[in-house]
C-alpha cells in the first residue's frame, strides 16, 4: 500500500484563515495491491515473458529457453522451455512447470493452457492450495477457467509433511476427480474414499467439502450418538446457504427406540431486523406415545418513523409437553428450561420518552418430584417510562407510568392467585453533588399504586391503594494515597460510603404477589432503598448503610490489583412489611458482607465474598471463585459456593465446581510451540479438559463433563464424558466421540463435543479456530 500525503499547498487553500493550523496529514489506501482484480481491470493487464534466451516474431509467438517464465497480474508460470501464440493467448510449458495462480501453486511436467480464459491442462501435476494449505497429486489437473477446475486420480489433505523418510499422512482422500471452484470455495469429489492412518474410513460414491472456512451448502458430517432414551441415533444434518445473510440447517435424525425426528434452524440478518428460528417435530414418540414438537424464535426489528423510533422485539418458546425438556437434550438450552418465557415487546421512542407495549406468557415442564408453582403472566403490559437529559441546576428525574394486567395460566395443585389490573406511577428526583473526593446524591421518590382484582383479596375488597414516599442519601469519601507492594508502585484508595434510606410504612399484606421477590443480600443491594425487587411490596425501610473499599490500582495501566470491601447495615426501626411466611429481623444490625478480589497478574484471579451473622457466630454465605491461566489452552478455575440454613444450622448447600482446559504434554517438559490464538500449540500434543460440579451436602457429582483432546497437527481427536443432572432422581449420561479433519470435515459419534465443553468448561478455547484468509501475497513468485 502507498502513502499518498496532500500537499501543503493546497491544504492551505481548504483553510480560511491562512493562520489557521494546518489540518494532519491523513492515509488513503492504495488500490496497486490487491486480493482479487476486476474483470475489466484483468482484461486489460499485459503479459510479460522473460527468460535465458528468448526467440521468436512479434505478436505472433514467443519461444523462451532456460528459466522460462509468463506472468500476467497474479499469475506467473515458470518452466525450463516455454512457447507463447499471442494470436491464440496460448502458452506450452515443458520440465518443471510451475504455476501461481494468486498463491495457489501447482506444478507438474507439460502444461497446455490458454492464458487469458484459463482454460487448458496440466500433466502430472501436483498442489497446494492458499486458504488452507491443502495440498495433493494428480495425474492431470484441467483448468476449465479462472475459478475452476478438474483434478483426476487425485489425492488431498492438509497433513504437513515432517522430517521422517517414512513420512505419511495422517489421513488423505483419494478420488477418481475432484472438482474445485475457487469462487465459492467448494471441493466435489466422485469415486472418494476418507482414509484415516491408512484405513478407508468412508467410502462415498460423491461428497462435497470446504476449501476454507467459508460457508457453502450441502451435508454436513453426520453424528452418530446411543444414549438409555432412544437407542442408536443417526442424524444427517444439510446446510442450506441461501444468502450472504440467511441460512438453514436442516437436520432429520433417526432413533431406534423413538422414530423419527425433524429438525431445523433458520437465522437471518437484515439491515433492520434480524432473528432465528428452531423448529423440531417428531410424530408418535415411542417414548412417550404423542406426537413431540417445540420451536424457539427470536426476532428483532427496529425502524426511524417521521413520529419517533419503533421497536418490535419477540421471544417465542413453546414445547408439546412438560417433558420435552429432558428427552431432547440436543434441543436449543432456551427450550431445555422448565421455565420457558415467551415475550413481546412492541416499543415507541421519541424525545426522553419511550413508550412500549408487553406480553409475556410462561408454559412449565414439570417434575412431579420438584414441582415449580408458575409465576404469573402479563397479559399485556403498557408502560411509558420519561427520563429528560437536560435538566438545569444538575437535577436527575424520571418517572414511570404502568398498568398491567395479571393472570396466573395454569396453577399447580394448591396454588391460589387472583387475577388483577395493576397501575402505578413512580417518580424519583435527584441532586448529585460530585467533585474529585467526594459525592452526595439526595433523593427522593414517591410511588402510587391502584389494585384491582377479580376475586376478594384478604381485606375483602377487590380494590386498593397504596401512596408511598422514600427519602434516601447516598454519600461518600475518596482517599488516595502512593503506596507499593512487593516492589510494585501502586495507588491505594480508601473510600467510606454512608446510606441512609426512610419510607413510612403502609399495611400491604392485602396486596397479592405479581412480580415481586425479596432481592438477593449483596453490595448491591445493601445500598438500595427497596428489599423488594418488583412493584407489590415497599419495604418500611429506616435504614442506614455503613461500607468502605480499599482499592490498589497500578498508576499506569489503571488496572485494579487488589479490592477489599465491607459493609453493615443498621436498622433505625422495625420492619413491618413483610412477604408470606417471612420472618421479622430481630436485630439491629444486618450480617456482615466481606469482600475481596485479588488480579495481581493476568494469570491469577482470586475473589470471594462472605456474609457473616453475628447472633450465631458463623458465615451463613461464601462465594469463592479461583483462576489460573498462565498461556493459551491452559486454565484452570475453581469455584466453593455454601449456604447455611440459619434455622436448623445445617449447610442447605455447599458446593464445589472446578473446571480445566490444560496440555497433558506438560507432565514431562513438552511445553509446545506459540502458534497464536486458536491454532493449538503444534502437533502430537493432548489436552485434559473438563468440569466437576461436587455437592458435599449430598455428597455426590451434580454434573461431570470430562474429555481429552488429541491435536494431531491436521486432525484432532475428542472424547468426552458427559453426566447432567436433569432432576433430583434422574441424569443423563453421554459418550461423545469425535475426529475432526482439518480444513476438510468433522465425524462425530454423538453430540458435538466442543459445543459441550464451550458450554461447560469456563474459558474453554477451540484447539482450531476460523482463522482470516492469508493474502495472495503470501505465495508470491
Amino acid at each position: 500500500m502507498q502513502v499518498h500525503a496532500q500537499p501543503a499547498a493546497k491544504t492551505q487553500a481548504l483553510s480560511s484563515n491562512a493562520g489557521e493550523a494546518l489540518p494532519a496529514l491523513q492515509l488513503k489506501s492504495s488500490n496497486l495491491l490487491q486480493e482479487t482484480y476486476p474483470q475489466e481491470v484483468r482484461d486489460q493487464q499485459p503479459i510479460y515473458i522473460k527468460g535465458d534466451s528468448l526467440e521468436g516474431q512479434p505478436d505472433i509467438k514467443a519461444s523462451v529457453h532456460g528459466d522460462a517464465e509468463l506472468r500476467r497480474g497474479d499469475t506467473s508460470i515458470r518452466a525450463e522451455k516455454l512457447d507463447y501464440a499471442v494470436p491464440d493467448d496460448k502458452v506450452n510449458a515443458v520440465g518443471s512447470v510451475r504455476i501461481n495462480q494468486a498463491g495457489n501453486v501447482y506444478e507438474g511436467t507439460a502444461l497446455d493452457l490458454q492464458v487469458d480464459a484459463f482454460k487448458g491442462q496440466f500433466d502430472n501435476a501436483n498442489y497446494r492450495f492458499l486458504a488452507n494449505g491443502a495440498y495433493g497429486e494428480s495425474s492431470r489437473v484441467e483448468f476449465v477457467d479462472q475459478d475452476n477446475s478438474i483434478i483426476h486420480d487425485a489425492t488431498y489433505t492438509t497433513c504437513q509433511r515432517g522430517d521422517e523418510e517414512s513420512w505419511q499422512p495422517s489421513w488423505m482422500l483419494k478420488a477418481k476427480t475432484i472438482h474445485l471452484d475457487m469462487a465459492e470455495e467448494v471441493g466435489v469429489a466422485e469415486g472418494a474414499r476418507l482414509q484415516f492412518k491408512g484405513v478407508t474410513v468412508l467410502p462415498v460414491p460423491r461428497m462435497s467439502f470446504p476449501l476454507s472456512d467459508k460457508r457453502k451448502s450441502g451435508l454436513l458430517p453426520p453424528m452418530i450418538g446411543m444414549d438409555k432414551l432412544g437407542g442408536i441415533e443417526y442424524s444427517q444434518p444439510y446446510y442450506w446457504n441461501i444468502a450472504p445473510n440467511r441460512d438453514m440447517t436442516i437436520t432429520p435424525s433417526l432413533m431406534t427406540k423413538r422414530g423419527v425426528n425433524l429438525a431445523g434452524q433458520f437465522r437471518y440478518l437484515e439491515p433492520s431486523y434480524s432473528g432465528e428460528t428452531y423448529a423440531s417435530y417428531m410424530p408418535g414418540d415411542n417414548l412417550r406415545n404423542r406426537d413431540r414438537w417445540g420451536y424457539s424464535w427470536q426476532h428483532r426489528t427496529t425502524f426511524n418513523t417521521p413520529v419517533g423510533g419503533l421497536g418490535l422485539n419477540m421471544n417465542l418458546n413453546r414445547v408439546s409437553d412438560g417433558d420435552y425438556w429432558r428427552d431432547f437434550r440436543l434441543a436449543p438450552v432456551a427450550l431445555r428450561q422448565r421455565l420457558l418465557p415467551s415475550t413481546a415487546n412492541l416499543s415507541w421512542a421519541k424525545g426522553d420518552g419511550v413508550l412500549s407495549l408487553n406480553v409475556l406468557r410462561y408454559q412449565m415442564q414439570q417434575d412431579l418430584t420438584t414441582p415449580i408453582a408458575p409465576p404469573y403472566s402479563m397479559v399485556p403490559q403498557l408502560q411509558y417510562r420519561y427520563t429528560p437529559l437536560d435538566l438545569p441546576h444538575g437535577l436527575d428525574f424520571t418517572v414511570v407510568a404502568d398498568t398491567t394486567r395479571f393472570e396466573l395460566i395454569r396453577p399447580i395443585a394448591g396454588q391460589v392467585g387472583n387475577n388483577g389490573q395493576r397501575s402505578y406511577v413512580q417518580a424519583q428526583l435527584s441532586r448529585p453533588f460530585l467533585s474529585p473526593g467526594a459525592f452526595i446524591t439526595p433523593k427522593l421518590m414517591l410511588h402510587t399504586s391502584m389494585y384491582q382484582t377479580d376475586q376478594l383479596m384478604s381485606d375483602g375488597t377487590k380494590s386498593a391503594t397504596r401512596t408511598l414516599p422514600t427519602f434516601s442519601l447516598d454519600s461518600g469519601l475518596v482517599f488516595e494515597r502512593d503506596t507499593s507492594w512487593f516492589g510494585t508502585n501502586l495507588l491505594q484508595t480508601f473510600e467510606p460510603r454512608a446510606f441512609y434510606t426512610y419510607t413510612p410504612y403502609r399495611n400491604q399484606s392485602m396486596l397479592p404477589l405479581y412480580d415481586t421477590g425479596r432481592s438477593d443480600f449483596n453490595f448491591a443491594s445493601i445500598f438500595s432503598e427497596n428489599d423488594y425487587i418488583g412493584q407489590d411490596r415497599i419495604a418500611d425501610n429506616h435504614l442506614m448503610t455503613l461500607g468502605a473499599t480499599s482499592r490498589f490500582i497500578d498508576p499506569e495501566s489503571g488496572a485494579e490489583k487488589l479490592k477489599f470491601a465491607v459493609a453493615q447495615r443498621l436498622r433505625l426501626s422495625d420492619q413491618r412489611v413483610l412477604l408470606p411466611g417471612e420472618v421479622a429481623a430481630t436485630s439491629k444490625l444486618s450480617d456482615v458482607l466481606l469482600g475481596a478480589a485479588f488480579n495481581w497478574t493476568d494469570k491469577w484471579s482470586l475473589e470471594g465474598t462472605t456474609q457473616y451473622n453475628k447472633d450465631i457466630g458463623r458465615t451463613v454465605r461464601t462465594t469463592a471463585t479461583a483462576r489460573y491461566s498462565p498461556g493459551s489452552y491452559r486454565t484452570f478455575n475453581i469455584g466453593y459456593r455454601t449456604q447455611l440454613d440459619t434455622v436448623t444450622k445445617q449447610d442447605s448447600s455447599k458446593l464445589v465446581d472446578v473446571g480445566w482446559q490444560w496440555p497433558i504434554n506438560d507432565l514431562w517438559g513438552d511445553k509446545g510451540k506459540d502458534l497464536g490464538a486458536g491454532r493449538g500449540q503444534g502437533g502430537g500434543r493432548l489436552y485434559a479438559v473438563g468440569r466437576l460440579n461436587y455437592s458435599f451436602k449430598d455428597k455426590k457429582l451434580v454434573d461431570t463433563v470430562v474429555g481429552l483432546e488429541y491435536d494431531g497437527c491436521c486432525w484432532i481427536g475428542r472424547v468426552v464424558l458427559e453426566r447432567l443432572q436433569s432432576s433430583l432422581i434422574q441424569s443423563n449420561l453421554r459418550l461423545l466421540f469425535q475426529v475432526e479433519f482439518v480444513g476438510f470435515s468433522r465425524l462425530s459419534f454423538g453430540a458435538d463435543p466442543t459445543a459441550s465443553l464451550k458450554r461447560n468448561v469456563p474459558r474453554y478455547e477451540y484447539l482450531r479456530e476460523a482463522a482470516t484468509p492469508p493474502s495472495r501475497f503470501t505465495n508470491y513468485d
